[in-house]
């Protein structure tokens, strides 16, 4: 396998990519420690924001780095036979309080897949789920394709 052509994504092509799927994989660190977790999000490509749930039980490693306001990479990727696809969203999450939602908001909720409860040991009483948002600092796609010859 050998790369031919590696080119940056139109903003165009980044909005389709995000709008096609729902699913990514979402870094956040504090220090020089790391901690990633695959995730589904809404996105709207209007104002380039993702909408995500994210579920913690009390005593969790997520709960814990989403306490301390890390910074955050979010990757979102496809691959096909020939074509490879990247996009990364850097930034900050911002947590919105159920009260506090706009009826645009819920519309972008909606959209996200919701967490899956049967894959959680405890009970749904004991897990805490929380709305965020990113709005990217920075939002960048790649495409390369490839020779599989």
């Amino acid at each position: 396998m050998s790369i031919e052509q590696e080119t940056e994504m139109t903003d165009s092509e980044i909005d389709a990519l995000l709008s096609r799927h729902e699913t990514g994989v979402l870094a956040l660190a504090r220090s020089d420690e790391p901690y990633a977790i695959p995730i589904s999000y809404g996105y709207d490509p209007d104002d380039r924001t993702f909408y995500m749930r994210l579920v913690s039980t009390p005593e969790s490693e997520k709960r814990r780095f989403l306490a301390s306001s890390p910074a955050v990479r979010l990757v979102v990727y496809e691959t096909g036979e020939e074509v490879y696809r990247s996009v990364v969203a850097t930034g900050d999450l911002e947590g919105i309080p159920p009260a506090e939602l706009t009826a645009d908001q819920i519309v972008q909720y909606g959209e996200a897949r919701r967490p899956l409860f049967e894959i959680w040991a405890e009970t749904k009483r004991d897990l805490d789920i929380e709305l965020y948002t990113l709005s990217p600092e920075t939002l960048t796609g790649r495409r390369t394709v490839v020779d599989r010859e």
